[in-house]
C-alpha cells in the first residue's frame, strides 16, 4: 500500500507549512527543503506533482493494497535532496534518520525517534524517481516558477555571466585542450558552411587529419627528455606547438 500522503497527522507532527528554517544559514539543506515547502504549499502545483507521482511510479500495482510503503511525498522529498546535494545513499540514509528539519519534512513528529529508514528502503524507493519522471517534475515546477517570476504575457529573460581564469595547464592536458579547441573550431565552421551551401570548407575532413599529425608531432617531442639536447628539444616542442595552432588560423579568417 503507498499513498500520497498521509491525511491523519500523528501526535506530536508538524504541518509543512508550519516548519520553520533558519533563513542565515548557508547551508544547502534548508535551501532545498524550503524550495519543497513552496511547492507543497502552491496547491494547484502539488497536486499536479502528487497525480504525476501516482501515475508514473509503479503503474501497474495496486496502491490500495499490501504493506504500508513509504509515502510518494517522502519519495519526492528524498529524491530532490539526493539530487540536489549529489550525494550518494550512503550519506542519505544518514540525514533522513538524524536531521531534525528533513525528518519533520518527512512527517515525523516528537514521537517518531525510533521509526528510521533503512538502506535498502532508501535505495528501493527513491530509485523510483526515473530520469524520465524527474524530467517531467522538472517541466511542471518550472512551469510553476514562471507564474511567480513572470509579468504579464512578456517573455521570461535571463542573463549568465562567465569569466576566464588563468591557471597552469601541463602535458598532456594542454596539448587535448588545443586539439580540442582546433578541433571543434573546424568542424563547427565547416558544418556552418554546409548550412550556407558554401564550398570554401570542403575539406574539412582533411584539415583535421593534417592537424591531428601535427598533434602527435608535438606530443612525441613533449615525451623526449635527452638532457644532452634538453634546449633543442624545447625549441622543437615550441615549433611543434606553434605549427598545431597556427596551421589552421589562416583558414578560420573569412
Amino acid at each position: 500500500m503507498r499513498v500520497v500522503q498521509n491525511i491523519q497527522m500523528k501526535l506530536g507532527e508538524i504541518d509543512v507549512s508550519q516548519i520553520k528554517f533558519d533563513l542565515r544559514s548557508r547551508d544547502d539543506i534548508p535551501k532545498v527543503l524550503r524550495g519543497l515547502q513552496y511547492l507543497y504549499l502552491d496547491e494547484a502545483l502539488r497536486q499536479k506533482v502528487f497525480a504525476l507521482l501516482e501515475s508514473e511510479i509503479a503503474p501497474k500495482v495496486d496502491k490500495r493494497t499490501g504493506r504500508p510503503g513509504m509515502t510518494l511525498w517522502s519519495i519526492l522529498v528524498c529524491g530532490v535532496l539526493r539530487l540536489d546535494l549529489n550525494v550518494d545513499y550512503d550519506r542519505l540514509h544518514e540525514l533522513v534518520n538524524q536531521h531534525k528539519t528533513l525528518r519533520e519534512m518527512l512527517g515525523h513528529g516528537l514521537y517518531d525517534d525510533d521509526k528510521k529508514y533503512a538502506y535498502q528502503t532508501l535505495v528501493d524507493n527513491v530509485s523510483l524517481l526515473t530520469p524520465e519522471l524527474l524530467d517531467k517534475l522538472n517541466q511542471l515546477i518550472v512551469e510553476g516558477g514562471h507564474i511567480v517570476v513572470k509579468k504579464g504575457e512578456s517573455a521570461l529573460r535571463g542573463r549568465c555571466d562567465s569569466f576566464v581564469v588563468e591557471t597552469d595547464v601541463h602535458f598532456p592536458t594542454d596539448i587535448n585542450l588545443l586539439w580540442d579547441a582546433m578541433r571543434k573550431a573546424i568542424t563547427l565552421t565547416a558544418l556552418w558552411c554546409e548550412s550556407l551551401q558554401l564550398s570554401d570548407w570542403r575539406q574539412y575532413r582533411y584539415n583535421l587529419r593534417q592537424l591531428k599529425r601535427l598533434m602527435r608531432s608535438a606530443q612525441s617531442k613533449k615525451r623526449r627528455k635527452a638532457k644532452a639536447e634538453g634546449q633543442q628539444e624545447d625549441a622543437q616542442m615550441i615549433q611543434a606547438y606553434q605549427a598545431s595552432s597556427q596551421s589552421q588560423i589562416p583558414r578560420l579568417n573569412f
